[in-house]
């Protein structure tokens, strides 16, 4: 078994969106001060490194990530790795013949330094969404901000998960990862009324005797 973790490192200098919350560390007790106890508050988004976006981000009366089924974000997945230019929308032709997962991690390489936002990065068609939906897929992850163009202000990828009942991952880090078939761990935490959550995101290889993740 091999594990990847395509979650990046959460500190100080993690890029978020431009106007959101970056994270930072306050320490209310610490050992090395005297006290009992290290005590730490953590501020930041909830759209933070790699996330889970719930339908309420991005849809009027959406339900919040407390509510999505945790089921979606565990299980087996494909990574195709994607070959565009930034600010380049992901479209069908772009993707595979064949979709042998119903979760699809994107690995377009816009975005190789998560401490630097940049805004020139790969988006995601809404006729790549509708796509995959009929391919059977449940989630959708990809290694930018968000599967919409940066400037956009309608969202039609967004949407276009919505309409299809698509969970959405982003900020994901797959540099490094082959293509293929893996498991993916990435659940949020039942935050009540948020609009997303951060993930712990990992990929897992099996061996054949273990039998598929479904």
């Amino acid at each position: 078994m091999t594990l990847y973790d395509i979650t990046p490192r959460i500190t100080q200098h993690l890029a978020v969106w431009p106007g959101d919350t970056p994270p930072t560390r306050e320490v209310l007790c610490d050992l090395a001060r005297g006290d009992s106890v290290t005590l730490s508050t953590l501020h930041a988004t909830v759209h933070l490194g790699a996330h889970a976006d719930a339908p309420s981000h991005y849809q009027p009366g959406g339900v919040d990530i407390a509510n999505r089924a945790l089921d979606v974000y565990l299980g087996r997945c494909q990574v195709i790795a994607v070959s565009l230019e930034g600010q380049q929308e992901i479209s069908p032709s772009a993707l595979p013949d064949t979709i042998a997962a119903p979760r699809v991690l994107l690995a377009t390489n816009t975005v190789p330094d998560p401490t630097e936002f940049r805004e020139s990065f790969a988006s995601l068609s809404p006729e790549a969404v509708a796509l995959l939906a009929r391919s059977g897929v449940r989630l959708i992850g990809i290694d930018t901000p968000s599967v919409d163009r940066f400037d956009s202000k309608t969202l039609p990828a967004h949407h276009a998960c919505a309409k299809a009942d698509i969970s959405i991952l982003e900020g994901l880090r797959l540099e490094g990862v082959p293509e293929g078939i893996y498991e993916l761990i990435a659940l949020p935490l039942p935050l009540v009324g948020f609009d997303a959550s951060p993930v712990r995101a990992i990929l897992r290889t099996w061996s054949p005797h273990e039998g598929s993740p479904s």
